[in-house]
């Protein structure tokens, strides 16, 4: 008799699946209170003792609409974080259910899952690649979601924007932005806040699609 290799067990999905969703839902809404904290502070105006960071190292004391948008920045940031973690366990996990299902090596190593958001240039379109393929995977045949190109879009520009996810800007210096020109922040952050509603469907299409082989695979 032929020996034949047992196809390896495919991993849970589910509640990796609710965790990334909520955590994208937490970070969106992180994200729109600091856009209305934004606006609030261009519609309060800045104080005649000027912006916070007065150059050369001075500093005036905050207004407490200051301290408070200090406060929902970090809170946003801590979102981000646990948003980023629960969604790189659950494509991790989604990952090697597709390689399970297609038998054949992925395109981009492991490594790729975690480098793929922080190598510059390969940033670009490492992440959506590692998806498409993950889909390609799961749903041979069908077309890939119109959530993923949103998703990825809405991420690049809320990414690349000049005050999005990859600039390290100090919080004093985006108060300032807001007291004189608001507009480009709220864009920046509306991208984001999108983008997480577009992530939210990601893993619900990637998710559905993995579970629906799955059962067809246990049948046949």
């Amino acid at each position: 008799m032929e020996d034949r290799i047992a196809p390896s067990p495919l991993r849970p999905v589910r509640g990796a699946a609710r965790g990334a969703a909520g955590a994208l839902v937490l970070a969106g809404v992180a994200w729109a209170a600091r856009a209305l904290w934004q606006i609030r502070l261009a519609t309060t105006g800045m104080p005649t003792s000027g912006p916070p960071d007065q150059g050369d190292g001075q500093h005036r004391p905050l207004t407490s609409l200051e301290d408070g948008y200090h406060l929902v920045t970090t809170l946003g940031s801590a979102a981000t974080v646990l948003c980023a973690i629960t969604f790189l366990i659950w494509l991790s996990r989604v990952r090697d259910n597709a390689h399970t299902f297609s038998g054949q090596p992925p395109r981009y190593a492991w490594p790729w899952i975690y480098a793929g958001w922080i190598v510059p240039v390969a940033n670009l379109w490492v992440p959506r690649g590692i998806v498409a393929d993950i889909h390609r995977a799961s749903a041979p045949g069908e077309r890939l979601p119109h959530a993923v190109n949103w998703w990825w879009g809405l991420w690049l520009a809320g990414m690349l924007s000049g005050t999005g996810l990859m600039y390290a800007v100090p919080t004093d210096h985006v108060i300032e932005r807001a007291y004189h020109n608001v507009y480009p922040l709220l864009a920046a952050d509306a991208a984001v806040v999108a983008a997480a509603v577009a992530g939210v469907f990601v893993v619900r299409a990637l998710t559905t699609a993995q579970r629906r082989r799955g059962t067809d695979s246990v049948r046949a």
